[in-house]
């Protein structure tokens, strides 16, 4: 196909296009059940593959909920949702030669600005919340398995703290996509260094130091990016 070539749309995506700005209009609201597949095939002159595509690509978005035996119904996005279409992209993108380091970076400036963030806004009950997911990480060193459980909860208190469900989403996808990363450089003693790292996390946070917590996490997922970087070559 020449670079100047029109793709010819497909059939499901016109059928889409136009569901999406029907319930973009309110035709229909959230929970509301779609018309049947018949009456889509007779509404948009197609047959039943493309309206089932259609209804597939809706429910990929994020738009509507497909259950056997039963019309599609209408669902609200969210941000945990967004992230989940996301996944087969992103194992992808991870699996490319740069995937995981130009992951690594992307969550390097993520979680510093949420570091700094948290300097600058987080509450005393935040204060309080991060502490104890901090001990929570102390008492699990050791235990790989737990150690791994605790790190996760202690960088996504981090994500709590704006008030914004897209950030808790981003962190869960996160934790999800490097989950492997997190395996592989856990070894003995690497878990005391990177509990060392949160405690200079926490203490700057705590301290209202917004130069020192983005250092500091800059620093400790800069150490697990280069020790991952390491041991995948002597693998």
């Amino acid at each position: 196909m020449s670079p100047s070539a029109i793709r010819q749309r497909k059939l499901y995506e016109d059928v889409a296009e136009r569901l999406e700005q029907r319930i973009a209009g309110g035709d229909f609201a959230p929970s509301d059940p779609l018309p049947s597949e018949r009456e889509l095939m007779e509404t948009y002159g197609v047959g039943r593959p493309a309206v089932r595509e259609a209804l597939f690509h809706l429910q990929k978005l994020g738009l509507v909920e497909l259950r056997s035996g039963t019309r599609a119904r209408v669902t609200r996005p969210t941000p945990q949702s967004v992230m989940d279409g996301l996944s087969v992209t992103a194992r992808h993108m991870l699996s490319s030669p740069d995937g995981i380091q130009n992951f690594q970076n992307v969550r390097i400036f993520f979680e510093a600005g949420l570091a700094r963030h948290a300097a600058l806004h987080a509450t005393e009950e935040d204060i309080a919340d991060f502490e104890a997911a901090l001990e929570d990480n102390r008492a699990t060193l050791g235990d790989f398995a737990a150690f791994e459980r605790t790190d996760v909860a202690f960088h996504y208190v981090l994500a709590i703290i704006p008030r914004n469900p897209i950030f808790t989403a981003i962190h869960a996808a996160f934790a999800e996509w490097l989950h492997e990363q997190r395996k592989t450089t856990l070894a003995p003693g690497v878990d005391k260094i990177s509990y060392a790292a949160h405690k200079a996390i926490f203490e700057a946070v705590a301290a209202r130091d917004p130069d020192g917590a983005e250092r500091a996490m800059r620093d400790h997922l800069g150490y697990v990016s280069r020790r991952y970087a390491l041991v995948s070559e002597v693998q």
